[in-house]
């Protein structure tokens, strides 16, 4: 069995994740300045760490941090000091995914694979077109 993932430190108490026992998905909610994004960049690197891929919605690009390796800052470094934590400055493999295919690997998907409720709200169909849409896709 693989060692526990550490999440998190406060003083002595951790917060550990066995790989095991992670599920294949999650949600993290919180407001502002909570460290919402700390915890997923985290979570994503711990397992990248052991090999297990990660997908994560990042539509304003906080996450992409990842793709490049950290350097030392006075605060950071004094705070993992505090806490005992050693730190390892490491890019991890990401692979940025663009629905229009300018900036990033271009989705590949075709209508079939959208099915009609993903279809409708790419297209912000209204009510009736989504309606005749569902139609098309249960004759079609």
């Amino acid at each position: 069995m693989s060692e526990p993932l550490l999440i998190a430190k406060a003083g002595t108490t951790q917060l550990s994740l066995l790989p095991a026992l992670a599920n294949r998905h999650g949600l993290i909610t919180g407001a502002t300045g909570t460290g919402k994004t700390v915890s997923l960049q985290t979570l994503a690197e711990q397992f990248s760490r052991i090999g297990v891929p990660v997908f994560m919605a990042d539509v304003k690009g906080d996450l992409s941090g990842l793709a490049a390796a950290g350097g030392a800052h006075a605060k950071v470094t004094e705070r993992a000091a505090a806490l005992g934590v050693e730190l390892r400055y490491e890019a991890c493999p990401v692979v940025f995914w663009d629905v229009f295919g300018k900036r990033g690997h271009p989705i590949r998907a075709t209508v079939s694979d959208l099915g009609p409720l993903l279809l409708a709200r790419l297209l912000q169909l209204n009510d009736t077109q989504e309606g005749v849409l569902n139609l098309t896709f249960k004759i079609a």
